[in-house]
């Protein structure tokens, strides 16, 4: 059973809204798709996945016809298309939204480092926020020394090194979090070697939560 954790801001799109969203998107893309394939596509376990797809049946956005050795074809309705169109929309200027925010969370950490005499920075964790802290860190007064991510095969990330091992990055004065689905686990790490005061965390990922699809709830139907 998959059991990726989901990451959720408070200030992003409906759970539901999201997966519905996946869900149409990959019916679009293939109407040949198995509802194992839609899972797949959504992340989420299978009866989830189905469970989605019976309220999307019944709200009129998908219909379902049958096909040769027992497959069936999934397709959108005009109606299915219109409300894709509009999550699509929704998703689009929420990403925009988070895009400027953690951006700009990132531009007033490395600040606050530099006050404090900080110049060397480590990020701690690969992904997307990494690549929105980088580019921030190039408009500041700081010299990121590295990435570190736990157990990476990974040696570059743009022009920085990546260390898989803590006591191989090079040496710093702050750590900035950017990682997104292990953030509790590395400050838990972090906390047990370094002074709090020097692991910066922005508030756009204390605001976070997790939340796995073994406990998302289903859609009302």
């Amino acid at each position: 059973m998959n059991t990726r954790p989901r990451i959720l801001s408070d200030n992003a799109p409906d759970k539901k809204s999201q997966l519905t969203l996946e869900l149409l998107q990959a019916v679009d893309l293939n109407d040949d798709i198995s509802q194992r394939g839609l899972a797949q596509e959504m992340g989420v376990a299978l009866g989830l996945a189905n469970s989605y797809l019976k309220r999307c049946v019944k709200k009129g956005w998908i219909k379902i016809s049958t096909a040769p050795a027992n497959r069936y074809l999934y397709y959108l309705t005009p109606m299915g298309f219109a409300e894709k169109a509009r999550l699509t929309g929704e998703f689009l200027t929420t990403s925009l939204t988070l895009f400027r925010q953690s951006g700009n969370s990132y531009s007033s950490i490395l600040e606050s480092a530099t006050d404090r005499g900080d110049r060397r920075v480590l990020f701690v964790g690969l992904s997307d926020l990494t690549e929105i802290a980088y580019m921030r860190s190039l408009q500041s007064n700081v010299d990121v020394v590295g990435v570190y991510q736990p157990g990476s095969d990974k040696q570059q990330f743009f022009d920085l090194p990546v260390y898989g091992n803590l006591a191989d990055c090079a040496d710093f004065d702050s750590i900035v979090m950017t990682s997104m689905e292990q953030t509790h686990e590395l400050l838990a790490e972090l906390e047990k070697v370094f002074d709090q005061q020097r692991i910066l965390v922005p508030s756009l990922l204390l605001n976070m939560h997790y939340r796995s699809e073994d406990t998302e709830a289903a859609p009302d139907v």
